[in-house]
């Protein structure tokens, strides 16, 4: 009976059919993998499909199969389970044996310490037989510890044989790579496997102390000062605190002698003393007003240092039995500092009030003292007259001061007027022939107030055009030595006559800046000056003399020129 599969039959025994739903064509799969073991499973069959049984048997089954017996002949027997083989590395995955123990390293040319006890840990690795040793990091120890050695087989001797749990043991000592590891104990998870497995562990031993460690945290010794003798203590309660004494140094036992005014400064950051003269002003000595620089006053010396001569004799601390102390200083006694001999006539009013509040059972005695005084009549500076040499600035200098400064200059007008140069167009008005037809262009030079004149070349005129006068300031003619008048933008109008040193020059015309300057002064300047040089542009009527505020944009009403 032939089967048409491309038709569907009715479903009758030995007629089978296409399934047009399926869309899985993949081989079936006849084994799973179920906590690392492969088991035999059935596929999944669709309709109209027959299931698929593996013809494969497992080993469990053909033990099955071989060992069956007959229990009505001989009776039921009772059979021992076999336990599953499980592989080492999955039995003892993560599974690690812990000792400690510690080496010593030796130190060379240091007198602290001969050798340093450096603890570490060795783990040992069930699954493999592989170790490490580890030290324990100490923060700022200065040396490389953590890992020592990394994860491997650690060799036991030189045939190639290698450590194995069975070799350890508290109390061992481990030769690894030319360093000995001694252990002295292991963890608890440890001692109870290695029980375990039969082997008994020596006692545990107790890690030595570094004698270098054990030095350092020994306290540091300590010692405790009296609190009258607590320099500290002193520095930051009295610190920038001094006494001030009014004094008169009583020196009329030496030739020429005298009494001269001092102040004596008593530091109590530190009980020291300072002796300053107090100068008069032209007294003609030299002006070096300390007398006695920053330093304790020895007040008792011990007798043996007497016999030595005081000019040389070097007094150290330990020759000296007592300092002067601000209760030695009182206002209204004579005290000898050094050998000489100081009466204290006054203090001020800080040193007073510490009196009072710290020592008020001294009594201070201000005396009235009369100090002989020379007045000197002020008179007025003159100022020499000028010499001519070079310019009346730096003359003025060498009189200001002994070591002559150059002269203070204008450094804003400098910087505002920078490279701004009014220029005009001059001629030379002389009663020489040969000098008419000479032009010259006059600079005014707004930066410094200088003035150079530059002369036109002529042809076949004969003279050399050129410079004519170099930059500097020019008087006005009429003007002193000592009071000099110099030109200035309102002194050049069109058509005046400007004296340069006993040149006189007319000036003719001006360039376009020129008016654009002084109209932007124009309330600093006469109008006379302003008005010529819009006449010489053209710009302006004649007869009229217009202001013009350079703040606004509008103009004034033009007023008729004089």
């Amino acid at each position: 009976m032939s089967v048409n599969m491309g038709h569907g039959l009715p479903f009758l025994p030995g007629n089978t059919f296409r399934d047009v739903t399926k869309s899985a064509f993949h081989r079936p799969q006849t084994l799973a993998y179920k906590n690392g073991y492969a088991l035999p499973r059935r596929p999944k069959v669709g309709i109209g499909q027959a299931p698929l049984v593996s013809t494969e048997l497992t080993q469990n089954e053909l033990n099955q199969l071989s060992g069956q017996m007959s229990a009505l002949t001989y009776g039921t027997t009772r059979r021992s389970t076999v336990p599953d083989f499980i592989p080492a590395h999955v039995a003892y995955d993560k599974k690690v044996l812990r000792f400690y123990g510690y080496f010593k390293q030796e130190v060379q040319h240091s007198p602290d310490e001969e050798y340093r006890v450096r603890p570490v840990a060795i783990s040992y690795f069930l699954e493999d037989d592989s170790m490490t040793i580890m030290e324990p990091p100490v923060e700022n120890s200065g040396i490389p510890q953590g890992k020592l050695i990394k994860r491997q087989l650690l060799p036991k001797n030189h045939l190639g044989d290698y450590y194995h749990w069975k070799d350890l043991n508290m109390g061992l000592d481990l030769d690894v790579y030319g360093v000995s590891y001694h252990v002295t104990h292991c963890d608890r998870y440890t001692q109870d496997f290695m029980e375990s497995q039969g082997l008994i562990l020596n006692d545990p031993e107790q890690t030595p102390v570094d004698p270098y460690i054990q030095r350092r945290s020994q306290p540091v010794r300590s010692f405790v000062s009296p609190a009258e003798a607590d320099r500290l203590e002193q520095f930051l309660t009295k610190d920038r605190q001094v006494l001030r004494f009014f004094a008169l140094w009583d020196n009329t036992e030496s030739l020429y002698g005298e009494t001269r005014p001092v102040t004596i400064h008593y530091y109590l950051v530190d009980d020291s003393v300072e002796i300053r003269e107090v100068h008069q002003h032209n007294s003609g000595r030299d002006p070096f007003p300390v007398l006695l620089r920053r330093q304790r006053l020895p007040k008792a010396i011990k007798p043996a240092c007497e016999p030595f001569p005081r000019c040389v004799l070097e007094v150290s601390p330990q020759d000296v039995q007592q300092y002067f102390s601000s209760t030695d200083l009182l206002v209204g006694d004579t005290v000898q500092l050094m050998g000489r001999h100081f009466l204290l006539y006054d203090c001020d009013d800080f040193t007073k009030t510490y009196y009072q509040k710290n020592h008020p059972e001294l009594e201070l005695k201000p005396r009235p003292v009369v100090q002989e005084t020379v007045e000197l009549q002020d008179r007025p500076k003159e100022v020499p007259p000028y010499n001519g040499f070079g310019s009346l600035e730096d003359s003025l200098q060498n009189c200001l001061s002994l070591i002559p400064e150059p002269p203070k200059k204008d450094v804003v007008k400098m910087l505002e007027n920078d490279h701004k140069v009014l220029r005009y167009a001059a001629r030379m008005d002389s009663q020489n022939p040969h000098d008419e037809g000479r032009r010259f262009i006059l600079s005014y030079f707004l930066s410094n107030d200088m003035i150079s004149i530059f002369e036109k070349s002529t042809r076949n005129s004969g003279i050399i055009g050129g410079r004519f006068l170099e930059k500097t300031r020019v008087p006005k003619p009429g003007s002193t030595l000592e009071k000099p008048e110099f030109y200035g933008p309102g002194d050049f109008s069109i058509g005046t006559t400007v004296e340069v040193f006993r040149h006189r020059f007319v000036l003719t015309d001006a360039d376009h800046y020129v008016l654009t300057y002084l109209e932007s002064i124009w309330d600093q300047i006469p109008s006379q000056t302003l008005n010529s040089v819009r006449q010489s542009l053209g710009l302006a009527d004649p007869g009229l003399t217009t202001q013009t505020d350079p703040e606004s944009d509008d103009n004034v009403k033009a007023e008729p020129s004089s």
